[in-house]
């Protein structure tokens, strides 16, 4: 065993190896992973459709057909383990995540969640269960988007999303067309539009992912419940005033565009607790024109990540700081255009089905959180067509997409826990 096996077992409890569910085995598997696209840093990096995500998929099949699971990959390098249900005419409940990573990440991002619908599928094949319903286990191509600079292809190619008009225009870090990079290993366009899946064909999906956030931690708490996937809207804002010497021009003759763009800089954090407990507002770029040391700012774009649970207060935010650009801008005496780039829709999850996740908690002996995800997940596309539900985990600090993200291995089993008692209460 590796580096991160022994450090997943140091302070292992085994109390938590029950029903049939392996702390052991869930390390050894979180270690044998970490080795494919291991990083000097000590990181992970398999990019989405690259020979380091498709090593770690076939290994993961591998363990998936000693689980007792026919797999199937499908047109866009999604793979697919099937348990046969009692009444395996039934739509299946679906569990997984993704197993690509961003350059240099962690080695708990995507796979967790995997590796957690698999240890599920395993502890049924120790304790001799069979689900009324077929089970399957999901492992979607780039989630994380690395390679096109836009993710989330494996889990749109099932669900039937994306313009593939547009995909075929992107071309990755080395110059190779969408199309190029689905040939070199193995795939097809022509096999990716063949990926999406009938409605009937699935029930639910359920996914595990690690919370990249803190709130888990200072609540002292393995794992929670996820009220709803946030969906972002990306708006660039273009304050213009008029450049000048930054000596000879008088201070209350000038037209700043960077003064006025920073005064609205300051306020739109404000905002988003003026419409929801969970909306969040982000300003992460900025340019600046002509950006001279002795020059007045001529013009400033910036863009702002908008995102809540709902789309309602989502879309009550965004207008609130549209208004606000445009209060700010009148102030200083310069103009302000915007162009919005991005709006996806928030996947609030189930209310039903948040309770039913909170009574496998309490059976587990386990506090039910609830929180929102302001990330975007495979679940937040698979939403689209089906019922979704989502679990997170602990992450120490809140660290995630470098080598120092960390969930604790006591945490990631209660989370197996909770999760095999949800799938097998909604068997019934």
């Amino acid at each position: 065993m590796g580096v991160l096996y022994d450090k997943l077992m140091a302070d292992f409890d085994t109390i938590h190896n029950t029903n049939g569910i392996s702390g052991e085995r869930l390390a050894k598997r979180l270690d044998a992973l970490s080795e494919i696209g291991l990083t000097e840093e000590n990181g992970s990096h398999r990019p989405g459709f690259s020979d380091e995500e498709k090593a770690a998929k076939n290994l993961v099949a591998v363990w998936m057909r000693e689980a007792g699971l026919e797999v199937r990959e499908d047109g866009a390098g999604n793979v697919f383990g099937r348990l046969a249900g009692k009444q395996d005419h039934l739509p299946a409940i679906v569990s997984g995540s993704h197993i690509d990573t961003v350059p240099n990440g962690g080695h708990f991002d995507g796979v967790l969640g995997v590796l957690v619908a698999l240890e599920v599928a395993d502890a049924w094949k120790q304790t001799g269960y069979q689900p009324e319903k077929p089970y399957e286990i999901a492992i979607f191509t780039d989630e994380e988007g690395s390679r096109f600079n836009g993710g989330l292809h494996g889990s749109e190619a099932v669900v039937g999303k994306g313009d593939l008009n547009e995909k075929l225009k992107q071309v990755d870090y080395d110059g190779k067309t969408f199309e190029q990079v689905l040939e070199g290993i193995g795939l097809t366009v022509d096999g990716y539009t063949t990926a999406e899946r009938d409605a009937d064909e699935i029930e639910m999906f359920v996914e595990t992912h690690i919370e990249q956030g803190k709130r888990l931690e200072q609540q002292g708490l393995p794992c929670g419940i996820v009220t709803g996937i946030a969906g972002p809207c990306w708006m660039e804002l273009t304050f213009t005033g008029e450049a000048g010497h930054a000596g000879n021009t008088p201070m209350n003759d000038r037209k700043d565009a960077l003064s006025a763009a920073s005064a609205f800089v300051a306020e739109v954090p404000k905002l988003p607790g003026t419409v929801s407990d969970s909306a969040v507002a982000t300003i992460g770029k900025l340019d600046v024109h002509p950006n001279g040391v002795n020059v007045i700012p001529g013009s400033v774009s910036l863009y702002v990540d908008i995102r809540d649970i709902y789309a309602e207060s989502r879309d009550a935010l965004v207008d609130k700081v549209l208004k606000l650009a445009k209060q700010t801008a009148a102030s200083r005496d310069v103009q302000v255009e915007h162009m919005e780039k991005m709006r996806v829709a928030p996947v609030p999850i189930d209310e039903q089905k948040q309770d039913l996740l909170a009574e496998s908690f309490v059976e587990k002996n386990m506090e039910p959180y609830k929180l929102p995800s302001g990330a975007g997940h495979d679940a937040m596309i698979i939403g689209d067509k089906w019922p979704v539900a989502m679990l997170f985990t602990q992450s120490k600090n809140g660290t995630s997409h470098n080598p120092a993200e960390w969930s604790d291995l006591n945490d990631c089993v209660q989370t197996v826990h909770v999760l095999k008692n949800f799938l097998e209460k909604v068997q019934k």
